[in-house]
């Protein structure tokens, strides 16, 4: 009786699915995602898009379309605020004074309009101060404004200048330097920001930290922001640190030419400080002001000789995108996103936009993306076929197989064998199935790979002002960025030098410098770590390390370890035998249509593919095995061959002795 009972019951529920489903209009079939909301009332409505809308939808939100439970499209309005340009102007009048243990300084701001800042120009390098602020209306009453804020710059680049003050329409500013633990620092200029007219809103977010790596004297982070197309206001950083200063810079992925870089898109510094007597000041934010078409976003964090920071969080402020629209009923309505061949639509609401400031944000919940059923889900990259044209493989000498987990978008790390043997610049790089190339694009990144060493000291006894160390690399022709060493002589400054011997088309060996430098360590040092930037790729597998000593004892080094950037391919391919072609010095550089949704495939979630054991495929030449000695030899054989046919010649265009 229960199971007939059950079998009615989802008979109903049946029914009730099938009639509602036929009341309520089908989507459009060429919109891939969709996402509804219910609204309790007509009229003027404004809702916040969440960020996984935005990250399914183009990024100008060409696809983005509304519509109603009947399936009828509805006009609206995209509002994305953003902060207005803060007006900033040098100080009208600028005078500074030096009293006992303080440095004065008097400005009058020029501004009528309310301010909210300060920054001070300096042309001292190494420095740190606390600053405390008045300010005064008609130049006679006085108010305090901030008291203890931080002012520095050092060495390295992290600096800040700027004091904050409440917003307020302030004619004068005095700003009071205390010199007491430290030499008065000269300040030439000032220049005074316009304080805000309105806040404009954010939306905080944790941002998942998907690789972090330790270069050297600097901290990448590769931070994964959950979505793509977010307009980015600021990045900030959480960290128990109780002291430090850092210069961090801001990149993404971007597709440039040929391959895939970081590109740049902010700098600023963070900092945690407590000047004696005091309240600690901290700034752990980065200003951006980007949008992002990528879900990657790069943090480099240049610790330079302090260690790395804990660091327990990122936080992502964004700001929201509003869409604004007249509801004709109450009901649920759809959001449509995922086409990527629509143009963007043109609705006329000229009239619509002048009430957009007093539309409120409707607290409305809008579900998750979700599959339109009337849309058959397409495959990764579905315009990218990812077979090519055939390719004879005569020419290359090596191979490696390329091993897959899966389909779809793929990325695969370039390991020494390929860097070693294929062109400095990867323009031999063959990716094939069977006979035929899988396009390829090259993602060049800012991490440091370290490279196992052999270390060797060989002191000249004929030479002691010059100690020598031997690197000896597991290969030769890798593209090495730096190598560093440690000391552990606690006093010195000696110039060091990085070189090997190379050899030219004669078999002439020469010295070839690859980079140098002077190294200055002191006790009070808090590393003992030097790291060196190469100038060039080495052509062999050993490097010289030298240091001039002049009358000074040698210096003692340990802890050798050279750096060479991490390259990728990214590549979209089915789950089937690849094969990875290089070693070919005459092939020129592929051009693929991959380019032209370059940025679709680094947005791509992708598998990680692996390269399998080196095959060498063809052998070298007789002349291209002759090392830099033998060339040589093979040089002077030639020219010996060539002067005795020149001999040959000559001794026949002379004329014959007559017989007797």
């Amino acid at each position: 009786m229960k199971t007939h009972r059950n079998f009615g019951w989802g008979l109903v529920c049946n029914l009730v699915l099938t009639w509602e489903a036929a009341a309520r209009g089908a989507l459009p079939s060429e919109w891939q995602h969709a996402q509804d909301f219910q609204l309790n009332a007509p009229g003027l409505v404004k809702i916040s898009l969440p960020a996984e809308t935005l990250d399914a939808a183009r990024p100008a939100l060409e696809d983005l379309r509304l519509c109603d439970d009947a399936g009828n499209e509805l006009p609206f309005l995209v509002s994305r605020p953003v902060p207005s340009a803060k007006a900033v102007q040098s100080a009208k009048s600028f005078q500074v004074s030096l009293e006992a243990a303080t440095t004065v300084i008097t400005l009058e701001t020029g501004m009528t309009q309310p301010l909210d800042g300060v920054t001070l120009e300096t042309p001292a390098m190494n420095f740190i101060k606390a600053v405390r602020v008045e300010g005064s209306k008609d130049n006679q009453n006085w108010q305090r404004l901030a008291q203890g804020q931080p002012i520095f710059r050092q060495l390295y680049g992290a600096g800040q200048l700027r004091v904050a003050v409440p917003a307020g329409a302030w004619r004068w500013l005095t700003l009071t330097i205390d010199d007491q633990r430290s030499q008065p620092v000269p300040f030439t200029g000032a220049r005074v920001y316009a304080a805000d007219v309105e806040a404009t809103p954010v939306d905080l977010q944790t941002a998942t930290i998907a690789e972090r790596d330790e270069n050297p004297g600097e901290t990448r982070l590769t931070l994964n922001l959950g979505a793509a197309n977010l307009d980015l206001a600021s990045v900030e950083i959480e960290t128990d640190e109780p002291l430090f200063t850092r210069p961090v810079t801001v990149a993404v992925p971007e597709v440039t030419e040929d391959s895939i870089r970081e590109q740049v898109i902010a700098q600023g510094t963070i900092y945690r400080v407590a000047l004696e007597g005091q309240p600690p000041s901290a700034e752990l934010s980065v200003p951006v002001e980007t949008r992002i078409h990528s879900r990657d976003l790069v943090l480099l964090i240049r610790n330079e000789d302090s260690p790395p920071l804990t660091i327990t969080a990122v936080r992502a402020a964004r700001r929201p995108v509003y869409l604004v629209f007249l509801a004709p009923q109450l009901g649920t309505y759809h959001l449509l996103t995922g086409n990527k061949s629509c143009a963007a639509p043109q609705y006329d609401l000229a009239a619509l936009g002048t009430d957009l400031k007093l539309a409120v944000v409707a607290p409305v919940r809008i579900s998750a993306v979700a599959d339109n059923p009337a849309y058959r889900e397409p495959e990764a990259l579905p315009g990218l076929d990812v077979s090519g044209a055939a390719l004879d493989v005569s020419a290359w000498k090596f191979r490696k197989p390329l091993q897959l987990t899966r389909g779809g978008a793929q990325q695969a790390e370039l390991d020494l064998d390929v860097m070693a043997h294929s062109q400095p610049g990867f323009a031999d790089l063959r990716v094939l199935h069977g006979s035929n190339q899988v396009p390829y694009i090259i993602q060049r990144t800012s991490i440091s790979r370290v490279l196992p060493l052999s270390v060797t000291a060989t002191n000249d006894p004929k030479n002691p002002k010059v100690s020598r160390w031997l690197i000896h690399l597991p290969k030769s022709g890798l593209p090495l960025a730096r190598l560093s060493c440690v000391a552990t002589t606690p006093l010195f400054q000696r110039s060091v030098s990085v070189s090997e011997q190379d050899t030219d088309e004669r078999g002439d060996t020469y010295r070839r410098e690859l980079g140098s430098a002077m190294w200055t360590q002191t006790p009070e040092s808090k590393t003992k770590e030097f790291s060196l930037p190469l100038d060039g790729t080495p052509q062999t597998d050993t490097l010289m390390v030298e240091t001039e000593n002049g009358d000074n004892p040698p210096i003692a080094l340990d802890k050798f370890t050279a750096y060479y950037p991490a390259t990728r391919l990214l590549f979209k391919a089915k789950a089937d035998d690849l094969v990875l072609y290089y070693g070919n010095a005459a092939a020129p550089p592929p051009s693929y249509d991959l380019n032209l949704v370059a940025g679709e495939l680094l947005a791509a979630e992708k598998a990680a593919a692996t390269l399998g054991p080196e095959e060498q495929l063809k052998k070298s030449s007789w002349v291209e095995n002759q090392t830099p000695r033998t060339g040589g030899i093979l040089f002077w054989g030639i020219l010996a061959v060539v002067m005795v046919g020149l001999l040959v010649v000559i001794a026949r265009l002379l004329p014959k002795t007559p017989q007797a």
